[in-house]
């Protein structure tokens, strides 16, 4: 329990959301089955950091609301209440709705949405859900505004919203939209291919 906490550096400070205790339904959620929120409000941040002697301002501001890496971070007991102190790095980006589809990413992150997955075989065989392939390939809707190269200047992605794109298996973070549809934010660096 903290009654003051200065962030250093490129850290961020995040009030964590409280998680959904009921369904859309209104139906109530024991507590294991609550997901973990992975999103918050900036409540602190760092003075930044420096690449190539080039002073790089934070990218968020104090009541930004924000999206953040699954396991990432250190949580805290701060003012009565969970937060998270996180890397800059570890932001996913910008999240004023709870639709995942609204993101706006940051830096190199770039939201995809995944493509379905097949569900049966070519012989016609209906497949379970644990059975599907993973999809490695979706499009594109948002992307960051670029990454930071080792002289300190920001380069623009080569990633453009539309694009269709194929990725690392297991990268990123994935989300489920509101409409069911399945997302993953992911480094532009994860990207394998833009496909025509």
């Amino acid at each position: 329990q903290f009654k003051t906490l200065k962030p250093l550096g490129d850290r961020v400070l995040v009030k964590i959301q409280k998680a959904n205790e009921t369904t859309p339904g209104g139906i109530l959620l024991p507590v294991t089955s609550q997901t973990k929120p992975q999103g918050g409000e900036v409540v602190a941040v760092g003075s930044g950091k420096t690449i190539a002697d080039k002073k790089i301002d934070p990218c968020v501001s104090i009541g930004d609301m924000v999206v953040y890496s699954k396991y990432a971070g250190t949580e805290v007991q701060f003012d009565d209440a969970e937060h998270v102190l996180l890397k800059e790095d570890d932001l996913i980006g910008f999240l004023s709705t709870d639709d995942i589809k609204d993101l706006k990413p940051l830096n190199e992150r770039v939201l995809i949405k995944i493509a379905e997955a097949e569900d049966k075989t070519s012989g016609g065989i209906i497949l379970t859900e644990n059975a599907k392939e993973k999809p490695v390939t979706g499009t594109a809707v948002a992307v960051g505004s670029g990454a930071f190269g080792e002289d300190g200047v920001k380069k623009p992605l080569d990633i453009a919203p539309g694009n269709s794109v194929m990725y690392s298996k297991y990268a990123g973070n994935e989300f489920k939209s509101k409409d069911g549809s399945q997302y993953v934010v992911i480094r532009a660096s994860d990207i394998l291919a833009v496909l025509p």
